[in-house]
């Protein structure tokens, strides 16, 4: 190889890791919301220069699919919990109900609720250690299973795990809220039968209502086990039952 050939590769070579910088930089900028990172660099891209006219413009395109993707990436995951957000799940989830029917692989929709007890606003914490806690749970999500976080404090996983067959399974794998928390968790499951499928919107709406089903009966059960409550100036009666003093005694 002559002089000037290397002297060209080099130039080429300088050409690329000084675009993969930008392009580099220009992710992390939008990442941040650094507007003015964003503009600085999009007017370094497009004011490079490589050696040929041709390679700056392959260059360039190189760096903006780059950020497209980051950008394709942030419209399908959960910002605070980094798993997919409603649109990513679903997606993902229709794939694998393909691939289930293909396979004839029998699934379950997990549909796993957090709700702040009264007014309380939902603490962030918590829904972060939930996505973490998925993760652990579930480690083939993006692969063979689907973990997101559709909203709020409502998360989904899509599995073919045999071990979680019902709510008790997972229940039983999920650290319940400790009491005084402020957080209550409900569970619901649909099951997906690849020679009778259901679409991934039934499946959702199944294990919501299965949720919300557990959520009620427990809250009855709960009703039921205090009782009513009793004023502190209840007087017995010989009969054993309570007579209750108005105001004015």
């Amino acid at each position: 190889m002559d002089a000037a050939s290397v002297v060209q590769l080099r130039r080429t070579n300088d050409s690329r890791t000084r675009v993969l910088e930008i392009s580099a930089q220009l992710r992390t900028a939008v990442a941040n919301g650094d507007d003015a990172g964003i503009n600085r660099l999009l007017g370094d891209l497009l004011r490079f220069k490589g050696s040929s006219r041709a390679q700056s413009i392959a260059l360039q395109h190189r760096a903006l699919q780059s950020l497209v993707q980051l950008l394709r990436s942030a419209t399908m995951n959960d910002e605070l919990t980094g798993l997919y957000n409603r649109r990513g799940f679903i997606q993902c989830a229709v794939r694998l109900l393909d691939l289930a029917v293909r396979d004839r692989c029998p699934h379950r929709l997990i549909c796993i609720h957090l709700s702040p007890h009264g007014a309380a606003a939902m603490p962030l914490i918590a829904l972060r250690q939930m996505g973490n806690k998925l993760r652990d749970l579930f480690p083939d999500y993006g692969v063979h299973e689907a973990l997101g976080r559709l909203g709020g404090g409502e998360f989904a996983a899509l599995t073919p795990r045999v071990e979680y067959l019902s709510r008790d399974s997972i229940l039983g794998h999920i650290a319940v809220p400790a009491p005084g928390s402020g957080i209550r968790l409900d569970v619901g499951i649909a099951h997906f039968d690849p020679l009778n499928p259901l679409t991934i919107d039934e499946l959702l709406a199944r294990s919501a209502q299965q949720a919300m089903q557990a959520r009620s009966t427990a809250i009855r059960t709960a009703s039921s086990a205090t009782g009513p409550p009793m004023r502190s100036g209840a007087l017995l009666t010989v009969s054993g039952r309570r007579q209750y003093r108005s105001c004015e005694d």
